[in-house]
């Protein structure tokens, strides 16, 4: 049933469901107050240069795109390869491929930025001749239906779900096989108050960060991307790979973290509204200026 209400949705034209999510966005934001809060106190608490006037905007912004996303993920059932590959654009896709065609394993950090649902369409660019797997890592949601549906649309252009707690059993098959490899982390998600091991400067804040991305990346010798992701105009996307550092196994302990960090941060400040606030990401985190 929600496989077939989701294939439904999925048929409106882009610009009707605009239409719907502009109208949905008064209900949510005025109305409901879908966490309006959190948002609030994470807005405020990353720009205490911004007045209160422009951060009421960038809120507001944020709520018409956050709506706007959870329209068009529901495209992924839908959009031909074709379609999908217009709206979101890799800029600089053959500089990847050609590292990953040289033998190289990569590891690709992401972020709740921008569209990150239709980044699963990476997989579809890579060069199938060469055996070149593109791993996205999630974390399955209690949801048993909606996780089986989200895995079958993030699958359809091309890249292999890759369940969190599988990971290094996933990468040891592939080097193993030796297949070069592409693991996709969206790596800004906070870890848990008994797993937190190291503090990064983030958005005005001291924040917990997850390192499970660079214990693999030096584990492996992988080399280290970022993809930073803007958005053009509404249902396009552009999308932007960023070599973090050359030898990442040369860096000290948590330094290829606090790399990736500060790149997230640039691109959340040049699009503020793109970033997922009404996520509680700063529950374990305090203010550096306190």
């Amino acid at each position: 049933m929600l496989q077939w209400a989701w294939r439904i949705l999925s048929c409106i034209p882009l610009w009707m469901m605009y239409v719907l999510s502009d109208g949905i966005f008064y209900l949510l934001y005025y109305f409901v107050r879908y966490r309006r809060k959190v948002a609030r106190k994470n807005l405020t608490e990353s720009f205490p240069e911004k007045s209160e006037k422009e951060i009421v905007a960038i809120e507001k912004r944020f709520y018409r795109f956050f709506i706007d996303l959870m329209l068009e993920m529901s495209k992924l059932m839908s959009f031909s390869k074709k379609e999908m590959a217009k709206r979101m654009y890799f800029t600089n896709i053959e500089v990847l491929s050609e590292v990953l065609q040289q033998g190289k394993s990569v590891s690709l950090y992401m972020s709740h930025h921008g569209n990150w649902e239709w980044v699963s369409s990476l997989g579809m660019h890579l060069n199938r001749e060469n055996k070149i797997v593109a791993g996205q890592v999630y974390k399955a949601l209690h949801n048993k239906n909606v996780d089986k549906l989200l895995i079958y649309n993030r699958e359809r252009m091309g890249s292999v779900c890759v369940e969190m707690n599988q990971t290094l059993r996933w990468i040891d098959n592939q080097v193993k096989n030796n297949v070069a490899s592409l693991t996709c982390y969206v790596a800004d998600q906070s870890p848990r108050k008994s797993q937190i091991q190291h503090y990064v400067p983030f958005l005005h804040h001291c924040t917990p960060a997850f390192i499970g991305a660079e214990k693999i990346t030096k584990r492996y010798d992988f080399e280290a991307w970022y993809l930073d992701v803007r958005r053009i105009k509404r249902g396009y996307f552009e999308a932007t790979f960023v070599r973090l550092h050359d030898d990442p196994k040369s860096l000290p302990d948590f330094e290829l973290t606090d790399i990736y960090y500060r790149h997230l941060e640039q691109t959340i400040r040049r699009q503020p509204e793109l970033y997922l606030w009404t996520h509680n990401r700063f529950k374990y985190a305090q203010k550096l200026d306190e």
